[in-house]
């Protein structure tokens, strides 16, 4: 499929009332309000397509981004197209999800992640702690470098309440993930999680919640699947 084919089938696709929450949450013109299961029949068609997705995400249509993220290839995609990716991330569903969970997936995951949560730029500071929180969630614990995610939690327990909006429900995701898939962190985070207690997100008026990170580890923890790896980043 082309890009011009895939915009005309995500346009069949599109959903008024789908299309004004995403405007309600941030997305801008143009979109059409596409459901994500409704993306992933066109993701059945085109399957992982590099030169693809890359077109797909310089189109700035949000729902064509988003798409271009869960088509893109983790093997192929390069660091500076992921930088790029990052400084268009302009809406909460691409800089929180989209562009960390195939950056998560690269082998560039880990460095970049570091990289930008330094940065003054709210969605890409957000960005780097969701890439480092799934760059967990899917890489086996002797692969990690713990002794940084030690102290990148210390970091979250010292500076989240005074972060950027999006910077702060980035960070107490990221306090989630450690403590849920490095088993040998589960209590670090916890403590963590602990002095943090609330944290508080202006969500645009929606009703989205910010978790407990205590609760949400306690609830995996109950469940027993602490340290269960997930497959891919992307869903």
């Amino acid at each position: 499929m082309t890009t011009e084919e895939i915009l005309t089938e995500l346009e069949k696709y599109g959903d008024e009332k789908t299309k004004n929450t995403y405007k309600t949450l941030g997305a801008k013109e143009p979109l059409f309000g596409v459901k994500v299961q409704d993306l992933k029949k066109i993701l059945k068609k085109t399957k992982k397509n590099h030169e693809l997705s890359l077109k797909l995400f310089a189109s700035g249509n949000y729902d064509a981004m988003y798409l271009a993220g869960l088509m893109a290839d983790e093997k192929k995609i390069t660091s500076q197209q992921l930088e790029l990716w990052v400084s268009q991330a302009y809406f909460s569903y691409l800089s929180e999800y989209t562009v960390p969970w195939i950056t998560a997936e690269t082998k560039h995951g880990f460095e970049l992640g570091l990289k930008w949560i330094q940065s003054d730029i709210e969605s890409t500071s957000a960005a780097g702690w969701g890439t480092l929180a799934y760059y967990a969630a899917v890489s086996e614990d002797e692969k990690l470098d713990t002794q940084v995610y030690i102290k990148l939690l210390e970091i979250v327990e010292k500076e989240i309440h005074v972060a950027q909006n999006r910077v702060r429900y980035a960070m107490n995701g990221f306090v989630i993930a450690v403590g849920t898939y490095v088993e040998s962190l589960t209590d670090k985070s916890k403590e963590v999680a602990k002095k943090i207690g609330t944290v508080t997100v202006d969500v645009g008026g929606t009703s989205c919640k910010v978790p407990l990170a205590n609760d949400y580890i306690d609830k995996v923890i109950a469940k027993g699947r602490i340290g269960i790896k997930r497959k891919i980043a992307r869903c």
